[in-house]
């Protein structure tokens, strides 16, 4: 397991951005805090690959129930990923392994590829 953050660095409601790198290569990755949960996701739209966030950290919809994609603002239930509205409704976001320990958000290792 790798420590990602401390979950209080992360606003309730809102996401934060991370880099990870591993095997020599660099994934993007995001975690949205709801309460004291964190689900973490790969940082690519399953409609256009691009990232998400349409400026740093900002992964939310205005209203704050969705993670929202800035191309073509696709919504996603934050618990599973799974996108609801938008061109790729239907497919879901990739979830990382991740889990709450002593208040810090620890994701699993993973490959780049």
């Amino acid at each position: 397991m790798r420590l990602l953050c401390r979950i209080e660095e992360i606003p309730e409601g809102t996401g934060k951005g991370f880099q990870i790198e591993n095997d020599g290569g660099v994934k993007e990755i995001f975690a949205v805090r709801v309460g004291d949960s964190a689900f973490v996701y790969r940082n690519s739209c399953p409609h256009t690959g691009i990232t998400l966030n349409w400026k740093e950290d900002q992964f939310m919809s205005f209203d704050g129930l969705y993670i929202q994609c800035s191309m073509h603002f696709a919504q996603f239930r934050i618990a599973d990923g799974y996108c609801v509205y938008g061109p790729c409704a239907g497919q879901s976001l990739r979830r990382e392994t991740a889990e709450i320990r002593d208040g810090a958000i620890w994701i699993q290792s993973y490959s780049t590829t």
